[in-house]
């Protein structure tokens, strides 16, 4: 599911051959596209053990699995051989990593950029979120808005809307001020940083995101106060949404544009100032590319599904798109560069004009990785021409999330997906109304908000305590909720799993320093389900009134996550380069999303201005740098397992 896609299945919802992996032959390399050889950055100071990490490239999924979701299906990685073959014979495979909770797409991104829990960087419900107001109701928040932006609340326009109460910043740390930055120990080092789509390391959404950086009376923002703000799919959301440059001090990059702005870190530790920062693909793209407008690897111009020329929006960074552009980063003197890739398990159209959830092994999820690997062909070829290889760059690939598949068996269970599609009856999750069922169930009217999710967290009118009678008895209730699964025709008695109220919350790293965001409960259910809720009906007249499968359309969801299940908090991460060992596949050091920021910085030889949560990986790394950790580990693994 990309960034975004929550907030369309809310509004959705609101309108109501067994092969393995040695059987896959690596398809050739395509030959690259003309590229001029990389440019050296003379002032980007690096500092590795051995003196050779020249370059960083670090690429997060979404959602793309090393596990098989079908046992006769092979797995995403297994179907993209060009990069699995590339990690596995050159440097180290790890497949026991975790997640954080919520395990989302921002939560699990912004956990591995930073190094640190959700608690210390404001995001652990995503990918929006809800927050309280004074008067005890609650709104959304949207967790994707850059870095210093305050919440984004996606009622207006007007940005902010008149009726948001809450202003703290969307990235809160734990003293309540804007959390540090990821890219800031590599600037300070004199090394530029590109973005490609990455979390709120670059413009968001045109809302707020757009005037809190270029300033409410720029031009940048009077043209997304005309251009249907905070909207998708426009020319100003192509012009200056998720592209990125973080320059170094006086870097020959942002002097060779007129609109460099201010990168601006008011609360970083130390301070931050005199650097500059190009914002959105119409100002990055002149200066990495000087030959027309950017292309994907394939050679096809860069748009979206509306022919607006410039970024194709976060469902549309597929991987030719997303890897054009590091290639081209790198080729203009980047050195660092971190980027998104959108996941492959669902169909998005034209640059993300559609949802259309596939089945493990169908012909188009199939096509699709099969392009995937295509392009990472196309990238590792380009890069070895300019000179970008494993003896001076360090590649870093990882996924925020794994996922459940929501639906029925394959129809010829005897498929594989390579040679033979799988096809499916009934794909989707259980949309279900978790108010009405406590209504109905336990004649029970607390009024209650939640985040709709598969893991639901849940806002009691009137923000009242946890010892609340009436919020005891509502989990209780929640706990006890059984009801017809419309999959098996059964009567489910253990939807709900496990509950956290804000006790356990904050064991798990979920309260933030705005007690405003802090849920009155989670509930953590069953993966086959999601959870909203509605005043209408205001109880169920009958069992699929209120708990359905949606029919299969193109704004259709089937991969559930945000859970505890294995499948959603297990992932893996794929580490080449200078000091990383040549283990193949590691499944038996355990890992989780916070290590990675640490090993990262151990290897080239740079510090973070905070502590992180995380830990050097040395079981993954060539003895000189066991003994080097760039930080401690705040609080024992706070995992709260089945």
């Amino acid at each position: 599911m990309g960034p975004h896609s929550l907030l369309g299945r809310l509004t959705v919802l609101a309108s109501t051959l067994v092969l393995g992996a040695s059987s896959l032959v690596a398809a050739p390399l395509v030959a690259p596209l003309a590229a001029s050889p990389a440019l050296a950055d003379s002032t980007c100071g690096l500092n590795s053990a051995r003196g050779n990490i020249k370059h960083v490239i670090y690429v997060q999924f979404d959602n793309t699995h090393f596990r098989r979701d079908n046992p006769s299906v092979p797995s995403d990685l297994e179907q993209m051989p060009n990069l699995l073959n590339f990690i596995k014979s050159n440097g180290t495979l790890v497949s026991n990593d975790h997640t954080a909770l919520i395990s989302h797409t921002a939560t699990g991104i912004l956990t591995s950029l930073t190094g640190v829990y959700p608690d210390r960087m404001g995001q652990p419900v995503s990918n929006s979120f809800r927050y309280f107001t004074p008067s005890g109701g609650t709104r959304t928040g949207v967790s994707f808005a850059y870095w210093t932006a305050p919440i984004y609340d996606p009622a207006g326009p007007p940005f902010p809307p008149p009726a948001q109460t809450d202003f703290t910043p969307e990235m809160i740390n734990e003293l309540g001020k804007i959390a540090p930055a990821p890219w800031v120990p590599y600037t300070r080092a004199g090394c530029d940083v590109g973005a490609v789509a990455t979390a709120n390391t670059v413009l968001e959404n045109t809302g707020i995101d757009v005037p809190t950086v270029f300033g409410p009376g720029s031009p940048e923002a009077i043209q997304a106060s005309g251009d249907s703000p905070g909207a998708s799919a426009t020319q100003t959301f192509a012009d200056y949404v998720g592209i990125g440059v973080h320059c170094a001090s006086g870097s020959t990059l942002c002097a060779a544009s007129t609109h460099a702005r201010p990168d601006l870190l008011p609360d970083e530790p130390g301070g931050y100032a005199g650097f500059d920062g190009l914002f959105g693909a119409k100002y990055v793209n002149p200066v990495i590319k000087t030959n027309g407008p950017m292309r994907d690897l394939s050679g096809n111009v860069i748009q979206d599904q509306n022919g607006h020329v410039g970024f194709p929006g976060f469902d549309g960074m597929t991987a030719t798109v997303s890897l054009s552009w590091v290639a081209q980063m790198q080729e203009a003197g980047i050195p660092i560069t971190y980027a998104y890739i959108s996941d492959a398990h669902d169909g998005h159209g034209t640059s993300g004009n559609i949802h259309f959830a596939y089945g493990p092994g169908e012909a188009d999820y199939v096509k699709q990785l099969h392009d995937y690997d295509t392009a990472f062909g196309q990238f590792f070829s380009r890069l070895a021409a300019d000179g970008i290889n494993k003896s001076n760059t360090l590649f870093v690939f990882t996924v925020d999330e794994g996922d459940h598949f929501a639906g029925d068996a394959p129809s010829n269970p005897g498929c594989n997906g390579v040679t033979t599609p799988c096809t499916y009856n009934r794909v989707g999750e259980i949309n279900a109304n978790l108010s009405a069922m406590i209504r109905t169930q336990f004649s029970d009217t607390t009024a209650f908000t939640v985040h709709s999710d598969d893991a639901p967290t849940v806002y009691v009118t009137g923000n009242p305590g946890r010892t609340d009678p009436a919020v005891r008895k509502l989990e209780r209730e929640s706990a006890g909720l059984s009801w017809l699964n419309p999959y098996t025709n059964q009567v489910q008695a253990d939807i709900t799993q496990r509950l956290a109220d804000p006790v356990t919350e904050k064991t798990l790293h979920m309260v933030t320093a705005d007690p405003m965001r802090t849920p009155t409960f989670t509930l953590f259910a069953d993966p086959d389900w999601f959870f909203f809720a509605s005043n209408t009906p205001a109880t169920c007249a009958t069992s699929d009134a209120c708990a359905f499968i949606p029919a299969r359309t193109n704004q259709s969801f089937a991969w559930n996550h945000g859970d505890i299940q294995d499948e959603i908090a297990s992932t893996w991460v794929g580490m080449v380069g200078p000091g990383v060992q040549n283990q193949g596949v590691n499944g038996s050091v355990w890992t989780d999303h916070t290590d990675w920021r640490p090993t990262i910085l151990s290897l080239v030889g740079l510090e973070d201005d905070y502590t992180h949560d995380g830990r050097v990986v040395t079981e993954t790394l060539s003895g000189w740098d066991r003994c080097t950790s760039s930080s401690t580990r705040r609080s024992a693994r706070s995992r709260w397992l089945p």
